[in-house]
Order: C-alpha cells, then sequence, then structure tokens
C-alpha cells in the first residue's frame, strides 16, 4: 500500500460517484415522467409490448446491452454522427458514455418501483382534489408526490446502486481509457488483471464502505 499511486486511486471513485449521481438523477426523471405516463394511461394496445422493451435491459447480458448501445452511439451511426457534431467529440469512449450505460441499464429497476409506487395512489384522492378545482399540477404536487415519495427514494437509491456498480455495458461503450473513463467497476477488472491485487482491494473495500454506507443511511430512517 505504501507505493500506491493516489491519484490513480481517487480518479475511478470520483468518476464512480460522478457518474452514479447524474445517471441516476437522469433515470429517476425517466423512470418517474414514464411509469406516471404509462400508470394513466391504462391499458391500450400494444402496452405490454412497450413494457416488455422498458425491461428488457434488466434480464440481458450487460455485454449485450453495451454492444447495442456501442452500435447506436458509435461515430458510424446517424445518431452518433449527430451528437460528435453537436458537441465536437463522439459520445463512445467518454464519461458521458458511462452515464448512458448506467441509465438504460438502471431504468427497468427505477421504471418497476415508481409504476409499484403509482400504483399504490388511491385515484379516488386525486380525483378529490380535481373535484375542487385543483389542476393536474397541484394534484402531483400535492397528493401523488408525497404518497410516491417513498417510492421515489428507493427508486433513486436503486439507480444510484446500478450506477455505481455497472461494469459490462459501461467497459463495451465507455472502455477504461485512463484518466478519463475508469470507473471502480472496470478498475478493479483491469488492476486484478495486471496483477495488482493491494489497489484492487483498495477500490474493493472503497466501493463496500460506499455502498454500505448508502444503505445504512436510506434503512435506518425506514426503522
Amino acid at each position: 500500500m505504501q507505493d500506491m499511486d493516489w491519484n490513480e486511486y481517487w480518479s475511478p471513485i470520483q468518476l464512480s460517484l460522478q457518474v452514479a449521481l447524474l445517471s441516476s438523477v437522469l433515470v429517476i426523471v425517466a423512470g418517474l415522467v414514464i411509469a406516471w405516463s404509462m400508470s394513466r394511461l391504462g391499458s391500450f394496445k400494444g402496452k405490454t409490448f412497450v413494457e416488455t422493451v422498458f425491461m428488457l435491459p434488466l434480464v440481458l447480458p450487460p455485454t449485450v446491452v453495451g454492444f447495442l448501445l456501442l452500435i447506436l452511439l458509435g461515430r458510424k451511426s446517424g445518431f452518433g454522427r449527430f451528437v460528435e457534431q453537436w458537441f465536437g467529440e463522439p459520445i463512445v469512449f467518454s464519461w458521458w458514455a458511462a452515464v448512458v450505460a448506467s441509465v438504460v441499464v438502471a431504468f427497468p429497476l427505477v421504471y418497476r418501483t415508481m409504476k409499484v409506487g403509482f400504483a399504490s395512489v388511491d385515484e379516488e384522492l386525486e380525483e378529490a382534489g380535481r373535484s375542487i378545482g385543483a389542476s393536474e399540477w397541484q394534484v402531483f404536487r400535492y397528493i401523488t408526490f408525497p404518497l410516491i415519495f417513498p417510492s421515489l427514494k428507493a427508486a433513486f437509491m436503486l439507480g444510484f446502486a446500478r450506477g455505481l456498480g455497472e461494469f459490462g455495458a459501461t467497459l463495451m461503450i465507455a472502455g477504461n481509457i485512463p484518466g478519463k473513463t475508469p470507473t471502480i467497476p472496470t478498475a478493479i477488472y483491469v488492476a486484478v488483471d495486471a496483477g495488482h491485487l493491494p489497489m484492487a482491494w483498495a477500490w474493493t473495500c472503497s466501493l463496500i464502505v460506499i455502498s454500505f454506507i448508502m444503505l445504512l443511511l436510506t434503512g435506518q430512517k425506514n426503522n
């Protein structure tokens, strides 16, 4: 441990926290909006198909998800070229690619959690709010949102944890470019492969500590 490069040690931790935080914010917004829309639209033709597509990243191997994202966002795809022209650089093999991978793999967990939250809301309470002249925004803000907040908090933590631990899809689309894209999971993999076990242990212990603190802070408040 005396020969540890502390800059090398801290870089994946900082990037992982950055990716996990940003991806969890993005996925919670997407999950909230989509789960609310799907729960309020009722049954419609093709709904089962759409929800099955939403849940696919949960059952597909992460490398498959990463490969599909690489094809979709790569420099040879139309969308990939559009992003490169707009931002001046490709999204693949950047830390933004790690964010995209984390959002995609975390979405099924967040969507499912938020859908259960919306299903638990008594629609008669929402109708009562509308009957006294409340707008849809007021109904959501003062009735629906407080009732789904526990599910929202759980979904956020699931998204954060999934983003923090994402490996396969991230390695495929973001790679492990030193000082640019290594997250804790990819850094551990490379360290073990290179025989740098002290560094691998340091990152592993750090990830365990971060995960433990996260679970402790969210779990104890519910006791």
